[in-house]
């Protein structure tokens, strides 16, 4: 019974944050300046703290420690999120005011596409065993080519939905308003503003592919990583805002992330041989990223 209260008081936050965002902060574009951010930011963080109480008295302190490790390892991956939105954004020309509409939107899209992903995989799981050994094998590979890699960037004009929205729908040279869509000549449009949302929705699609294993390595709970993931994709256009100025300024936070992803991956690997316990993952977890934030900021202060 009090699982199912705990479901009914996460679907009423997500709820009730949504319609205040959609019917008051976004009832006219604005921009989204940092101390709104900030106490946006800080809300989340709130909220998921106040979550993660909960989810200990309901279950115990090892799920909670689930669903932290779980929730600090979701908003560390989309990082990389926050770049591609910039990237996206200057390719179509969207301008700050409109900046918070679409990445409202695509979160909403992201919401839905990430419990079909966390549902399927946790189905995989169950059906064969061997999937803890691809998903880590997976992770390990991710994590290793992030820490290598160099500093190519996406392009969203290749965007393959990018390229099939073209087929079916024109698409504006210049912003209407607010506008996802538009005519012209009688002829439907659509703007910038929703292609814009359509290549960060297929971006999206991607990071899951890498978040998603990367959370089900954590717990195999599909409250905890469902409701982990949510209050961490709900808070990333806040932090976008907040951080959009200098998150190149964190330069050793990407490897933070890789070698996350490894461990992570690592402990799926070798799941039935050595056990990793709840409270270990989440010091690991944890302790990396935040040494990969001291590092960069120390090396910021040094240049």
């Amino acid at each position: 019974m009090a699982v199912t209260w705990l479901w009914a008081g996460f679907v009423l936050v997500i709820t009730v944050m949504m319609v205040f965002d959609l019917g008051i902060l976004q009832k006219k574009a604005h921009v989204m300046t940092v101390p709104q951010a900030a106490r946006m930011v800080a809300v989340w963080w709130a909220l998921a703290g106040i979550f993660a109480l909960a989810v200990y008295f309901v279950y115990g302190h090892d799920k909670a420690f689930q669903f932290v490790s779980a929730y600090i390892l979701e908003q560390s991956l989309s990082v990389d999120n926050l770049f591609v939105f910039i990237l996206i954004f200057a390719f179509f020309n969207i301008d700050a005011e409109n900046q918070p509409r679409v990445l409202h939107w695509g979160i909403l899209g992201a919401i839905a596409m990430r419990f079909i992903f966390i549902f399927a995989g946790l189905s995989l799981l169950e059906a064969s065993h061997l999937m803890f050994y691809v998903f880590g094998a997976i992770l390990v590979f991710t994590g290793g080519k992030m820490m290598f890699a160099g500093d190519e960037q996406m392009e969203p004009g290749k965007n393959p939905a990018l390229r099939l929205l073209h087929k079916f729908l024109p698409v504006t040279t210049g912003l209407h308003g607010h506008r996802f869509f538009t005519r012209l000549d009688g002829v439907l449009h659509a703007t910038p503003l929703f292609a814009a949302l359509v290549v960060i929705e297929a971006t999206d699609l991607i990071f899951a592919v890498d978040s998603i294993p990367a959370a089900l390595g954590v717990s195999s709970d599909l409250f905890v990583v469902y409701t982990s993931n949510i209050f961490a994709v709900m808070g990333l256009r806040s932090t976008y805002f907040l951080l959009a100025g200098s998150m190149t300024e964190f330069k050793y936070l990407k490897h933070g992330v890789s070698a996350v992803l490894v461990f992570v991956g690592v402990k799926m690997i070798i799941k039935d041989f050595y056990h990793v316990s709840t409270g270990a993952s989440l010091a690991v977890i944890g302790g990396t990223l935040i040494a990969a934030i001291v590092a960069s900021i120390l090396t910021r202060n040094k240049a």
